[in-house]
């Protein structure tokens, strides 16, 4: 079947575009926004709505494949592609790549999105990541649409994967209110919480650690209290580099201080994401694999999960091999094309490391969605629930979704 026509438009994303830099720099907080000038090529505010593209592939029989274009919440940080706004991508689009796509026979997805994830701009620039990202989502779609069938069916046949009548886990976020929506996540009894925020050491971790180590007893606590004795997530928290900011780089001192967190949060499974940031990707994954080999050594059950630094398809590969963490985040956006994704899920679990198939607040109800298909194909040990920071929202599309499309497999006979 084939692309008759394409289709863009203009949307808002589930959160905002923040400028990573002038908030370092120390930009003060009035309300929701940041006052002050913005740092960083192409923000006009330090704090700007998020924004997106839609991409819609019109079918021969009338039937219209679509997926979003989206980028990260610190967009234009630490090597990442520039911020990405509508008005400005939508003429390239419109009048650049999509035509190609026009007439194009949709036979299936890999290699088609292989193609256009590789494509490059007049001056021979990779696309922009948003772009590969949005256009490969409509692809997995149209290939799913002409097949007739569900699209972690079609991600399963293409990379030799198994379904499984099994959801993922799904780990929700808290944003800055940690302990409201700690409340909300614990009630709705999700699989893994709750990423905390904890991006300053004298507000959120604390000189010796001592501020986080109250928030994960608390967190304990109040599992067992509104999720009950049988409740046991997995609390998995974002330090943003403080630990090692408050332990001078110190291996030795950090996986002791790990070790306190891991008995504050027993007998619940604790995750520790970006403990440290060297400021470069050969110094992370080298500072990463010593802490985890510690930790290891020492019998310690932490698990440490790669976030900076660990951007890319080449990166991901990188640190799994490296041994640079028990689990690496796959941050969806930041991989241009969902082929590269998968692909990313799949290496690490190949090779016994764990796979977080995450993302950013600053995606989409349909971004998320077709995140689910890829999921439930390949299989990740855990799923961000997303878009947002409000839980609710992207937990319902998160889960629903995956609720859906478990329930139509279980119909057609699929794990028969």
């Amino acid at each position: 079947m084939k692309i008759t026509a394409a289709v863009v438009s203009p949307g808002l994303t589930g959160f905002y575009f923040d400028d990573q830099k002038a908030i370092k720099l120390g930009r003060r907080q009035d309300g929701f926004a940041y006052l002050g000038e913005p740092v960083t090529p192409g923000f006009a505010a330090v704090r700007q709505r998020g924004e997106s593209i839609s991409v819609m592939l019109l079918l021969e029989d009338g039937t219209v494949a679509y997926g979003d274009c989206a980028a990260v919440q610190y967009s234009g940080a630490g090597g990442r592609d520039p911020l990405f706004l509508a008005a400005d991508f939508m003429p390239f689009l419109e009048q650049e790549l999509l035509p190609g796509l026009i007439g194009r026979e949709v036979t299936g997805f890999r290699q088609l999105a292989e193609e256009f994830d590789r494509r490059q701009d007049a001056r021979g620039n990779r696309l922009h990541t948003a772009i590969r990202y949005g256009v490969t989502q409509a692809l997995l779609d149209a290939a799913a649409r002409v097949a007739r069938c569900t699209m972690a069916e079609v991600v399963a046949r293409e990379y030799n994967c198994r379904l499984v009548d099994k959801p993922v886990p799904i780990f929700c976020q808290t944003g800055d209110e940690r302990y409201t929506n700690a409340d909300k996540i614990i009630i709705k009894r999700a699989d893994v919480l709750p990423h905390g925020l904890i991006n300053n050491v004298q507000e959120k971790l604390g000189h010796q650690g001592e501020k986080l180590l109250d928030y994960v007893a608390w967190l304990r606590e109040r599992a067992f209290r509104l999720g009950g004795e049988d409740y046991r997530p997995v609390l998995h928290i974002d330090v943003y580099g403080t630990i090692g900011q408050a332990f001078a780089d110190k291996a030795d001192r950090m996986a002791d201080y790990l070790a306190r967190l891991e008995l504050a949060a027993a007998p619940l499974q604790l995750r520790i994401e970006g403990p440290v940031d060297r400021g470069s990707k050969p110094a992370q994954m080298e500072a990463l694999a010593e802490l985890c080999r510690l930790l290891e050594s020492r019998g310690c059950g932490v698990q440490v999960v790669a976030d900076e630094w660990c951007n890319t398809l080449e990166d991901i590969r990188e640190f799994v091999d490296a041994g640079a963490g028990h689990m690496v985040q796959i941050k969806t956006p930041d991989l241009g094309g969902i082929n590269n994704t998968i692909e990313a899920v799949l290496y690490a679990r190949e090779r016994g490391i764990g796979a977080y198939l995450g993302g950013t607040c600053n995606e989409t109800d349909r971004s998320s969605q077709v995140c689910v298909h890829i999921g439930l194909a390949t299989r990740p040990d855990q799923i961000l629930a997303k878009p947002g920071m409000g839980v609710d929202e992207g937990l319902m599309i998160t889960y629903n979704e995956m609720s859906r499309t478990l329930a139509l497999l279980r119909a057609k006979g699929v794990f028969a």
